[in-house]
């Protein structure tokens, strides 16, 4: 069980598993959450951390893939820190959007309090995170933390129509 990576396509049949591990990464693609790849130790750094790669880095692989990194801390076992979130290029809103809602439904599971960001990306929009469900919370000079409280209360949309959803309403409101 603490080997390597483990994966989990099944979120039902798996429910124990997501809940017991702590560290993971969201896999979505294509609007749709492909699977949570369940990881022994945290997301620590990441490569444009370490290296400037400047403000158009994607990662390589397939188009439309985002990958979104999570920990829950030992410290803090009722709130999820959103570690890093990794897209390659041609990602749309919808697959990004699909890995977002995968981590409320993954919170909801493990009944944690609150989800915990910060964005440093400058293209990500407060407004966006704000329409997200997320706050501003603890406010520095250099850094942008935001929150998502639950405290019992998890949005209802399910992960498998998230994407689908999303579409279906803002082609609605055109």
């Amino acid at each position: 069980m603490f080997g390597r990576t483990v994966t989990v396509e099944d979120w039902e049949a798996d429910r124990d598993l997501l809940v017991s591990r702590r560290y993971g990464v969201i896999e979505s693609a294509g609007g749709r959450v492909v699977a949570v790849h369940l990881r022994r130790w945290p997301k620590l750094l990441s490569w444009p951390e370490i290296w400037p790669a400047g403000p158009t880095y994607h990662a390589r692989g397939r188009a439309d893939r985002c990958l979104l990194y999570y920990n829950q801390p030992r410290r803090f076992s009722n709130f999820l820190a959103l570690k890093y979130i990794v897209s390659t290029m041609g990602t749309t809103l919808a697959t990004a959007r699909a890995a977002m809602t995968a981590l409320d439904r993954l919170a909801e599971l493990k009944r944690t309090d609150a989800l915990l960001c910060d964005a440093s990306n400058a293209r990500i929009s407060d407004r966006l995170l704000r329409r997200w469900g997320w706050a501003p919370h603890k406010p520095e000079r250099w850094r942008r933390n935001y929150i998502k409280r639950f405290y019992g209360v998890y949005p209802t949309l399910p992960v498998e129509n998230a994407g689908a959803r999303l579409i279906a309403q803002l082609a609605s409101a055109i």
